[in-house]
């Protein structure tokens, strides 16, 4: 006989976790199913361990320039890959288990193996097909196991994989995808990277930094594309000062594999080609929901371009099914997921004053050398939305935190409705504006105008005064430039 539940997870990434914590803290009986690791993509294969791997990254970047701080150090400082990845997969590990600490301090079930539909409230777990990239972590004790289990409510929580092109699917040996990315075995000496989304620009930067040659193949006009353009401007520039090359509308149209190399014929907009050669290729041109085996069909559960469709409580057009995070479109990020997630669960309990997430005001933050973050519209959305505005600049090198830092290469750019005052965009580039970054957010979130912003005291001497400055400059009010 089926177990029973009131809430089935399938997926613990990021939105699926959280997503059952919040559920066991509702009164809900709940499981999550699994069918390789706790934490999911984000934790496992994404976003915590290539920050690790940024971070030796930036200290590599640091010792390389210690004379620019008045420092020496006797003999070079060498980068050891596989120290550097062993770094990489503890922090993983560590929190890893973290997660299944969670669920058995929420006493959540966590059930092993990969879930399939298989009717109204119910599904299948059977053994999980896929093959873990490394030695899977052992299942908690008392965790469940192949079976059919009940639930009123059933949340898709499966996330996405890399995209890959036709022609040129990766390998795994010269052809890479973030997975093989994350854990070299030795440096290549060339790296082509295909696409300049965060996860292109963010391998690019970790590999150039550690003394890589590195080009990057971008279709679009600008490199992050989703960014402001004058944004992504600077982090360019920034980036070729650095040693890389990049190419802007151009495409990789054909990669042929040798022994020990690719060899990649470019294309740019006016149709001359180039031929690149390269020891490795990260293919980076995007992720696609993990759609597939689930049962959607069967059940009549609709889906566009590789994800499910939901409404703006998460939920499908079949009753009793729910869907979060990558699954279900874009933007593809962790937090939209965890939020997107407890939106879901609270509006199932009832629990008041629940509100449809406003996409406008979800942060985007690459990690790359220098960091790139963002909320709202472009200077490019925004007049195409008909939006008379007022733009606020700041340059890092005005201010007296970031040239202490030896860190003055950015900006902070704001944007404002001319007519309300309203904020509705953020654009930052340069140290730490990721960590910034949820300044602005919080004032979007508050619907604070500019003349609150204006009167707000700002600690001295941080990064953070930039970000005053910026809304001062938009209303001709700047001080210190």
């Amino acid at each position: 006989m089926a177990e029973n539940y009131d809430v089935i997870i399938i997926g613990s990434g990021p939105g699926g976790y959280v997503t059952a914590i919040r559920s066991a803290q509702l009164g809900f009986k709940t499981a999550i199913v699994e069918r390789e690791h706790l934490g999911g993509i984000c934790l496992n294969w994404g976003c915590i361990p290539t920050k690790a791997l940024l971070r030796s990254a930036e200290i590599k970047h640091y010792t390389d320039h210690l004379m620019d701080y008045g420092l020496s150090l006797s003999g070079e400082v060498k980068a050891d890959v596989g120290a550097v990845v062993d770094r990489s997969r503890k922090v993983s590990a560590r929190l890893n288990g973290g997660v299944g600490f969670l669920m058995k301090k929420n006493k959540i079930d966590v059930i092993w193996g990969e879930a399939k539909l298989a009717g109204k409230g119910k599904i299948s777990v059977s053994a999980s097909s896929k093959k873990p990239m490394e030695p899977q972590h052992p299942a908690p004790k008392g965790t469940k196991g192949e079976g059919e289990y009940m639930a009123k409510h059933i949340i898709v929580a499966t996330g996405a994989r890399p995209r890959a092109l036709p022609g040129i699917e990766p390998d795994g040996k010269l052809i890479w995808t973030y997975f093989e990315a994350m854990v070299p075995k030795e440096l290549p000496k060339k790296l082509l990277v295909m696409g300049s989304g965060a996860i292109g620009i963010e391998f690019a930067s970790f590999y150039d930094s550690m003394g890589c040659d590195v080009t990057v193949v971008e279709l679009m006009p600008t490199i992050m594309p989703v960014e402001d353009a004058e944004i992504s401007g600077i982090a360019r520039k920034s980036l070729e000062k650095q040693g890389m090359k990049i190419l802007t509308e151009a495409k990789v149209s054909k990669v042929e594999k040798g022994a020990s190399s690719v060899k990649a014929t470019v294309e740019t907009k006016d149709g001359k080609t180039q031929s690149i050669e390269a020891d490795k290729l990260i293919s980076a041109v995007g992720v696609q929901g993990n759609i597939e085996n689930l049962g959607l069909e069967a059940l009549g559960i609709k889906t566009d371009r590789g994800c499910i469709l939901i409404d703006d409580y998460c939920r499908t057009n079949v009753e009793g099914i729910y869907a979060i995070g990558d699954v279900a479109g874009p933007p593809m990020l962790a937090h939209k997921a965890e939020h997107e997630g407890v939106i879901c669960i609270e509006k199932i309990a009832g629990v008041p004053g629940v509100h449809a997430m406003d996409k406008l005001k979800i942060p985007g933050c690459t990690y790359c050398h220098p960091q790139v973050a963002s909320v709202g519209l472009t200077e490019a959305k925004a007049k195409e939305a008909g939006r008379e505005i007022r733009i606020g600049r700041f340059q890092f090198g005005a201010n007296g935190k970031a040239i202490a830092l030896g860190e003055d290469n950015g900006l902070i750019k704001t944007i404002f409705d001319k007519k309300t005052g309203e904020l509705i965009g953020a654009h930052m580039v340069g140290a730490e504006v990721t960590e910034l970054i949820q300044g602005f957010v919080v004032a979007m979130g508050l619907e604070t105008t500019e003349e609150e912003l204006m009167h707000t005291v700002f600690p001295h001497p941080t990064l953070s005064e930039m970000m005053k400055e910026s809304v001062l400059d938009a209303y001709n009010r700047v001080l210190n430039a």
